[in-house]
């Protein structure tokens, strides 16, 4: 990107007709805060507060397509008209704050209905999810439990992966009707489409089973058609665990196979995370250290030749910067660090020199920090030499 002279974190980036205002993405982030899957007041200010914060992306929560599907029963929807209306507007209001948005749409398979984390995170026991107001039922590719607590799914028949497939298309054309920017397939963390992909949890011996290929035939499926009818102007994200937590289980050269299938499906970005097959995760070979999931960006950028998105404990603006320097990611993304920090994006662009004096901060705030600086300066000069 020859001309720049602005750190990378803060170039503009153009993927397909979207321009990004700069690299740095909102995670999706469970909120457990939706009612009968549609967004409520507790939607506009989380969002809301990332996009007057200065992140070029905001991603949304795990956002089911089928009511099968939930993580959780109060868990953001689109498997219906009217959850998008509901989203529509505040759709509108993110972007005209200068923020592009994204849904990143999901089915939970196996591991759906489970608590909260702040009621525990357990399954939830069949009994409570009949009682749901509604259908709710763990589905996946093999009658497998996802651990021990869960109930055994149901194996999708060949009906039924069909009716996934086009549950993802029809949520995808809500998404492009009320003018979302970005969809993220959520094929990671031993959801639906990660159990299929799993040696493990996928012990089918039919089309969509067996080999690596007919285990990633339900991923590049669902990509294919939604490709298909999202516009070939806006940008499709596919998040991946690269390496799913079990000891020879999926890989990281599967997710290489995978990302270039993927690519020459239409899918331009890999959101590099790991783990979540099950609720055991301890034999994930990745101690959880700063940037603990970058090096998965870095090979898949590099191996599949196609842009990545790295997230998992990246916490300062330096860090960033050198992922990004260093070729290991095209995009950087916060979660927990987002929640600690909702002006993160701001924070960063002071710290690596690019807005020193308010100027990309929103108009009504940044007037006030612009005035406020001189005079906080000399009063903690007069306090240092008093």
């Amino acid at each position: 990107m020859s001309g720049y002279t602005d750190p990378y974190l803060f170039r503009p980036l153009r993927i397909r007709d979207l321009t990004l205002r700069n690299r740095i993405v909102i995670s999706p982030m469970c909120q457990h805060a939706a009612e009968q899957g549609h967004a409520t007041p507790w939607h506009w200010v989380h969002w809301g507060k990332f996009a007057l914060g200065g992140a070029g992306l905001i991603l949304s929560e795990s956002t089911a397509v089928d009511p099968r599907g939930r993580i959780g029963s109060a868990d953001l929807g689109l498997w219906n008209d009217a959850q998008a209306q509901t989203l529509q507007p505040l759709v509108q209001w993110l972007q005209e704050q200068g923020c592009a948005f994204g849904l990143q749409l999901a089915h939970a398979g196996r591991k759906a209905g489970s608590q909260p984390l702040w009621e525990g995170g357990r399954a939830i026991d069949p009994v409570h999810m009949a009682q749901d107001i509604d259908v709710w039922q763990r589905v996946g590719p093999s009658a497998l439990p996802a651990g021990p607590g869960w109930s055994v799914p149901m194996a999708l028949d060949e009906q039924g992966i069909q009716a996934v497939i086009e549950a993802f298309v029809a949520a995808t054309v809500r998404a492009d009707r009320i003018g979302v920017d970005v969809i993220e397939l959520h094929f990671g963390h031993g959801y639906l489409v990660a159990s299929f992909l799993s040696p493990y949890a996928n012990q089918r011996q039919d089309q969509w089973g067996g080999s690596r290929e007919g285990r990633m035939r339900l991923a590049v499926e669902i990509a294919r058609r939604v490709r298909q009818v999202w516009p070939a102007s806006k940008p499709l994200f596919a998040r991946l665990s690269v390496v799913d937590g079990s000891i020879g289980g999926w890989s990281e050269e599967d997710s290489i196979v995978l990302a270039q299938a993927l690519k020459a499906c239409g899918v331009d970005v890999m959101d590099c995370s790991s783990g979540g097959l099950t609720e055991e995760t301890r034999a994930l070979p990745v101690p959880r250290g700063l940037g603990f999931q970058v090096p998965f960006s870095e090979q898949l950028r590099h191996s599949a030749e196609v842009m990545t998105q790295a997230v998992g404990m990246i916490v300062d603006a330096k860090q960033a910067e050198a992922i990004l320097a260093q070729g290991q990611a095209d995009l950087i993304a916060i979660g927990r660090e987002a929640l600690y920090d909702p002006y993160w994006p701001h924070h960063a662009a002071q710290t690596l020199g690019v807005d020193v004096n308010f100027e990309q901060w929103p108009v009504r705030h940044g007037v006030w920090l612009r005035n406020r600086a001189p005079i906080l300066q000399r009063a903690r000069i007069e306090q240092t030499e008093a």
